[in-house]
């Protein structure tokens, strides 16, 4: 098998070599017959002479970039220019080829026809397509010498009007072909200036084929972390929509990245979880693919550097003398040896069922990992942690894998002790895995039993920075996650229904709106406490603040609209209700057509319905209505 793809490879390489060369036979056999015609001239002699020794110069030039290609060590040579060049140069010749045969015929009359066809302008153009030829050609052949060093800034007349391709065709040459790392780290940059310009640029680089030789470059970054950080910082820019992040991951760039990621450096890390977070967040697809290359695990472990996971520990510990009471021979043991497991070390080892090993890789020792600066961990961490963020959203593969028990302990430490970006990260990561939850029962059962110790320290988090933190953009991830998992809840559950409705009356009005979100989830007559649910929301006086959030915006109204439905179909008969005359802002939105879809038009019928059923004459809304 192996054997095979090897001889296609070899097979596939000799083909692409044998097209290349064939393009550049074209016009050197023009160059000949060129130079043949226009020494058998019988007019315009001077000028066809001139025609023959730039035809001469070419050829010169065109054989050595045949000899360019053939070379044993050039066998993988970036060819899009040469095969643009050689196109346009074939054109050219075409044109000096059809001008010099017409001056090969005698005759009074024919000499006096090409006098009026063949003008002295006809030669000085062709002359001068011939010499932007030469110059294209003597352009080509400095990008692929090495004796010149990194890419070449000049222009060839080719791309006169578009100097941006031939910085990048020079750029990507010298990273394809070039034997000095300095110098492909010089190109991987100015490419990665390029492609943090504009849009246009990055297109360009990607359509010229730039991706390939970046991913080598990450790959064994020529020996050096600062080639792979060149590399990734290049390829970053680029993967800035779907299409691009395709054809990155479609030549094999997640694998590496996930390769490179656990093998390197912290600095190279760095820039790689950036990349992976950028990929994972412009192509939905990719997400299912790295959590296949298992780049979870690597990921959490670098979160987890330097930090006291004892909880984990007695945890995990706790786990594994229950397996191993569950174990055939764990009877045995003990008659003999007349303890339990948990004393007995060896056996740990055999039968531990998960890793504590927070080391990058093979290739970055403990020692290097633990004398790097604290702001480069601290940067890790943060990348790290923005990585699970984007690979979680919408992945029942990576929501699943962090939802272990060491992934949700790790995430809960960060939040209790971390503050800034890495904390958001890790709120944004837990606020993901829980909106997939949402809707899957066996991940919410396996994961999010608030008995369970690691679901409880998070959601202990999540409430801590509900209640106590003062910033609306790490309290709404919080409120999103606790709303997703409203139906793990049972109804003693009082105190985070309580720390929701706290929030309806937040000053911020996104934070607000996101609080009745969450508590409709807890309302919502498919959650199976609902009634139990609702009747503490009243209870903690959730009305008022409830209603005053229906004159906030749209969006904070049609939330709060919903929400109060819940509460009117499930506890119809409350006073705290009826005081806020819940049954005329139900008729009233029903009138201003805030009811149109029929899901809405079903729990407003139902509100209305419940609290007209409770309603007792004295109230100045008692009066018949039906929704329609």
């Amino acid at each position: 098998m192996a054997a095979s793809t090897a001889t296609a490879a070899t097979t596939a390489a000799l083909e692409r070599e044998k097209t290349l060369q064939d393009e550049l036979a074209l016009p050197i056999l023009l160059t000949d017959r060129v130079i043949k015609s226009a020494g058998e001239a019988e007019s315009s002699r001077s000028e066809c002479a001139d025609i023959a020794r730039q035809a001469d110069e070419l050829s010169q030039k065109l054989r050595a970039a045949v000899r360019l290609t053939s070379s044993p060590s050039t066998s993988s040579i970036y060819d899009r220019p040469i095969r643009r060049i050689a196109a346009d140069v074939s054109k050219n010749l075409e044109k000096a080829l059809t001008l010099v045969r017409k001056c090969k015929h005698t005759g009074l009359l024919r000499h006096v026809f090409l006098t009026i066809t063949s003008s002295a302008a006809d030669f000085k153009r062709v002359s001068n397509l011939l010499q932007s030829s030469i110059g294209d050609f003597v352009w080509l052949l400095s990008i692929y010498n090495d004796d010149e060093g990194g890419a070449n800034l000049s222009i060839p007349p080719i791309v006169n009007n578009d100097p941006i391709i031939a910085w990048v065709w020079s750029s990507i040459a010298s990273l394809q072909t070039n034997r000095q790392l300095k110098d492909r780290i010089e190109s991987a940059n100015y490419l990665a200036s390029l492609a943090s310009d504009n849009e246009r640029f990055r297109k360009v680089i990607v359509e010229e084929g730039a991706v390939s030789p970046l991913l080598r470059l990450l790959k064994d970054g020529g020996g050096s972390p600062d080639g792979q950080i060149a590399a990734a910082t290049a390829l970053f820019w680029l993967v800035d929509d779907r299409e691009r992040t395709r054809i990155v991951a479609a030549e094999g760039g997640i694998p590496i990245m996930v390769q490179v990621f656990g093998e390197s450096c912290m600095s190279v890390q760095v820039a790689v979880a950036e990349l992976v977070a950028k990929v994972a967040q412009y192509n939905p697809a990719t997400r299912e693919e790295f959590g296949r290359e298992n780049v979870l695990k690597p990921l959490i472990s670098c979160l987890i550097l330097d930090m006291d996971m004892e909880d984990y520990k007695q945890f995990h510990g706790v786990q594994k003398e229950l397996a191993a009471k569950n174990h055939p021979k764990y009877n045995n043991y003990v008659l003999n040896h007349g303890h339990s497991m948990s004393n007995n070390t060896s056996y740990h080892k055999v039968y531990s069922s998960a890793s504590f090993d927070v080391r990058g890789g093979s290739n970055y020792n403990k020692r290097e990992r633990e004398n790097e600066s604290p702001e480069i961990k601290l940067k890790l961490k943060i990348k790290s942690a923005l990585a699970l963020w984007r690979l979680c959203k919408g992945s029942m593969l990576n929501s699943q894998k962090v939802a272990e028990p060491k992934g949700l302990f790790c995430l809960a430490k960060i939040i209790e002790t971390e503050r800034g970006e890495l904390q958001y990260n890790c709120l944004m990561t837990i606020m993901e895995v829980a909106e997939v939850a949402e809707d899957n029962a066996e991940l919410r059962k396996a994961a999010w039993k608030p008995s369970s110790p690691p679901a409880k320290a998070v959601l202990d988090q999540l409430l801590r920075v509900i209640k106590e933190e003062s910033n609306p953009d790490f309290q709404v991830p919080a409120i999103k996650a606790i709303g997703c998992l409203a139906r793990i809840f049972p109804a003693k559950e009082t105190g985070i229904v309580g720390s929701l409705v706290g929030q309806l009356g937040n000053k911020d009005f996104g934070a607000a709106t996101e609080a009745a979100v969450a508590l409709a989830k807890f309302a919502c007559p498919d959650n199976h406490n609902c009634v139990a649910h609702s009747k503490t929301i009243i209870e903690f006086n959730g009305v008022p603040p409830l209603m005053k959030l229906l004159s906030i915006n749209d969006r904070a109204r049609r939330n709060g609209l919903v929400l109060l439905c819940y509460l009117s179909m499930h506890v119809g008969n409350s006073k705290e209700l009826a005081e806020a005359r819940a049954l005329r802002t139900l008729e009233s939105a029903v009138r201003s057509g805030m009811a149109q879809n029929a899901e809405l038009r079903d729990i407003f019928s139902r509100a209305v319905h419940h609290l007209m059923l409770y309603q007792d004459g004295s109230h100045p809304h008692s009066h018949t209505f039906a929704v329609v």
